[in-house]
């Protein structure tokens, strides 16, 4: 029989201990941060000012494919978030009127931020507590992404697909 297919044995000289969670997945998975998905994700950046229309933010979400806006003054700072929801809950409010309306008027002021070193748990937290779905990210004072709840949710699932795949190579052999 060859040496692969060999059973181990309580008096085989090389026994091994391995267990399906690990310190090291456990505290990998709690210490992942807002950095770890902004490297996968790419650093595009879509933003309006505060003076564009409704209609213009519509548009550019549809063009993008996203579900929320940044809104940038002329000096580029951060003044503003549009999401999909603050438009849909004004058309429900005012039907066939909020498309002209002006960014400034449906966008959140009060904008939750995140530095890149902020785990993604506390920023999930965050992000449930406050009913939230987009976080800006802010280094150096300077604004370097935007994450939304689905970029944490995929980032976690894509490593636990990576672990399950660990752990069946680890079965196998």
């Amino acid at each position: 029989m060859p040496a692969s297919y060999t059973p181990k044995t309580r008096d085989s000289e090389a026994q091994e201990h391995t267990s399906s969670q690990s310190l090291q997945t456990n505290l990998s998975a709690a210490e992942a941060t807002v950095r770890d998905v902004l490297t996968g994700k790419g650093g595009a950046l879509f933003s309006l000012a505060p003076d564009d229309t409704i209609a213009q933010a519509v548009a550019m979400l549809k063009d993008k494919g996203v579900g929320a806006l940044l809104v940038r003054d002329g000096q580029g700072a951060l003044v503003g978030i549009l999401s999909e929801r603050d438009i849909v809950r004004q058309m429900a409010e005012t039907p066939g009127e909020t498309l002209p309306r002006l960014v400034r008027d449906l966008m959140s002021a009060e904008v939750e931020t995140s530095s890149p070193d902020e785990t993604l748990v506390r920023v999930l937290r965050r992000m449930t507590d406050g009913r939230f779905r987009h976080m800006p990210v802010i280094e150096d004072g300077a604004l370097i992404g935007l994450v939304s709840i689905g970029d944490v949710v995929n980032f976690r699932l894509t490593a636990l697909e990576y672990e399950a795949l660990q752990l069946k190579q680890l079965i196998v052999g």
